[in-house]
């Protein structure tokens, strides 16, 4: 089921057959250098059930990211209920295969997602967070129109938080 389209990507629910696909993500070592470590297949498939359990909880999760062109699974991306420095937040998040990377997606897929949880959902405001050393993903909120909140540690690691608000941007 379609939950978001955009130009060239549209965002669907994830579904357990998406975890080869998914895996080409969440299992690189370069694109999960900012996590503890890269995914196993079980945990990719412990990530699918978590979605698929935040959709029937909170109405919204990651969502599987497909390029229109070529029906093409790049990635995920969407909000979901994060402990932020001891609040549940909701947050966007995103992870998109490398050979995807530099082609906007990332933006494009997050920006139809803050759209989406501050004009659907109804949320007041929305956040990202990620390690200080994760400049890309920073890069992407700022494009997006996020704004440094704070920092905290997590993982014994710090972490910035940025924020957007629903009249914003």
């Amino acid at each position: 089921m379609k939950i978001i389209e955009t130009d060239r990507l549209y965002l669907r629910e994830f579904v357990m057959h998406d975890k080869h696909e998914l895996s080409k993500v969440l299992s690189d070592p370069e694109s999960m250098q900012y996590y503890p470590h890269p995914f196993n297949e079980e945990e990719v498939k412990n990530w699918i059930k978590w979605n698929i359990e935040n959709y029937k909880r909170d109405k919204h999760g990651l969502w599987a990211v497909i390029l229109k062109e070529g029906d093409t699974f790049i990635g995920d991306c969407g909000i979901t209920m994060q402990n932020i420095d001891d609040e549940k937040l909701p947050e966007i998040g995103f992870h998109v295969i490398k050979e995807y990377w530099n082609k906007g997606y990332a933006t494009e897929a997050a920006l139809a997602c803050r759209e989406y949880a501050l004009n659907v959902l109804g949320y007041s405001k929305i956040f990202s967070y990620t390690t200080l050393r994760n400049i890309p993903s920073q890069k992407v909120a700022e494009k997006i129109g996020m704004k440094t909140y704070k920092f905290f540690e997590k993982n014994g690691e710090q972490q910035i938080v940025q924020v957007i608000y629903n009249n914003e941007g």
